[in-house]
């Protein structure tokens, strides 16, 4: 943590700013659903019954803003990772992102998406940091890797005391990963990998990274010409990551751009579970649903500023809440903010019961995003000038949002994956 701060602003006493306050002090393992999420934001008291292990995930995952919030504008104006944060998480128990691991909490598909909404209103980049080092690189190892890769590198993982990433999109290959350039080639007992990944969170400075290349290795024909995923520490000869600097979204991580030149690896360090995109395609499943709870995180913080707003700020000799055309403005939001609450909760259940299908939770991040940024512009707004300002959140969130709409699947590979099932023809191509 850097002591060098802004400190956070004084909570104005309201229904919105009081919650805040009491769910981020040391008292947080004992919030209530309505602590956590008042009633003017759960308009359809969809969250007011979450009790027991979810209610505690729940609230473990808001407890860490009395820590974040005081620091978060220094580190988004200085563009500063603090990466110390995922040991945190890791110490908290909240990187396993649902994944059955051994000596952890296995946390329902609700409290999963509690504690990604959670995260992802106090922070975006706190968010992302579980997305990237739980849902990503552990989950690949979970699902796919070895028993032996699995005893070196799931439990550092998962505890946060080492740092994963998980690298697919490529400078010249994003929507369109499953084309990728990146090469795998046997040679011997080694693999040799070349090739480059760009927008790569941990993929610098980090410790492990979970390459996806193509592989070339004619005496397994089953295997040649797939993509498969290869455990490459990031510290071996040939590995070059570059911090991409110079983003205005997900301002406290760092994405990297990698250049990998003949890195060598043991054959050994292939996932043998990734035999092709589908096995990757798994993975990105899994966490697309993370996604809409994330949006919905957002757009949370944004509807609670834009509320807090209203009710303190005095125009015209009284607040702003007492004209019209502001109480419709809250209440459009909070109409779109509750179609977002709609699509998680309904995720929850298809996951918990096993039914969800890729396309709904295509459906959902798709929605979630599009409805986030809308609310994140109606907030912006009725701040007025005080809306760009970084001590009032609502910028910082908008700025997030794109991030959002944009990784694990634009909003256009997310539209077509639904216009797939529902017509039954692929427009991909």
């Amino acid at each position: 943590m850097t002591s060098n701060s802004t400190p956070a602003p004084e909570p104005v006493q309201n229904s919105v700013s009081t919650a805040r306050a009491v769910v981020s002090g040391p008292d947080a393992d004992a919030a209530t659903p309505a602590e956590l999420l008042p009633v003017t934001a759960d308009h359809l008291s969809l969250f007011q019954d979450v009790a027991g292990e979810d209610l505690e995930a729940w609230s473990t995952a808001r407890s860490i803003a009395a820590e974040v919030l005081p620091q978060i504008n220094d580190w988004w104006d200085r563009g500063e990772y603090p990466i110390e944060l995922i040991g945190r998480l890791g110490e908290l128990d909240l990187l396993t992102d649902g994944l059955d691991v051994p000596g952890h909490r296995t946390l329902s598909p609700l409290a999963t998406g509690l504690v990604n909404m959670e995260l992802s209103r106090i922070d975006g980049s706190v968010g992302t940091m579980v997305g990237v080092q739980g849902g990503l690189a552990l989950r690949s190892l979970v699902l796919l890797g070895s028993p032996e890769q699995k005893e070196r590198w799931v439990e550092p993982l998962a505890s946060g005391r080492e740092y994963g990433a998980f690298a697919l999109t490529e400078p010249d290959h994003g929507s369109d990963s499953v084309s990728l350039e990146t090469t795998a080639r046997r040679d011997g007992e080694q693999w040799v990998l070349s090739g480059e990944k760009r927008w790569i969170g941990n993929g610098a400075g980090c410790h492990l990274s979970v390459v996806w290349a193509r592989v070339f290795d004619e005496s397994q024909p089953d295997l040649h010409g797939r993509v498969s995923g290869f455990l490459v520490e990031q510290q071996l000869p040939g590995y070059e990551a570059e911090v991409i600097r110079g983003k205005v979204a997900l301002r406290a991580i760092h994405q990297a751009h990698i250049t990998m030149t003949d890195v060598r690896i043991p054959l050994d360090a292939r996932l043998p579970g990734a035999r092709s995109f589908k096995d990757t395609s798994t993975v990105l499943f899994a966490t697309r649903a993370g996604v809409a709870w994330g949006a919905l995180g957002h757009a949370t913080a944004c509807y609670e500023a834009a509320l807090e707003h209203a009710t303190t700020r005095i125009q015209f000799g009284r607040p702003l809440a007492k004209a019209q055309h502001v109480q419709v403005r809250l209440a459009s939001m909070l109409q779109t903010l509750t179609s977002m609450q709609l699509y998680c909760v309904q995720l929850a259940q298809l996951e918990a019961a096993g039914t969800i299908r890729p396309e709904q939770a295509s459906l959902a991040k798709v929605h979630n995003t599009r409805a986030a940024r809308e609310i994140a512009s109606d907030a912006r707004d009725l701040l007025g000038g005080s809306g760009i300002l970084l001590e009032n959140r609502v910028v910082r969130h908008r700025s997030d949002i794109e991030a959002l709409h944009t990784y694990e699947g634009t909003d256009t590979m997310q539209s077509l994956i639904v216009g797939r099932s529902i017509t039954g023809t692929s427009a991909f191509a």
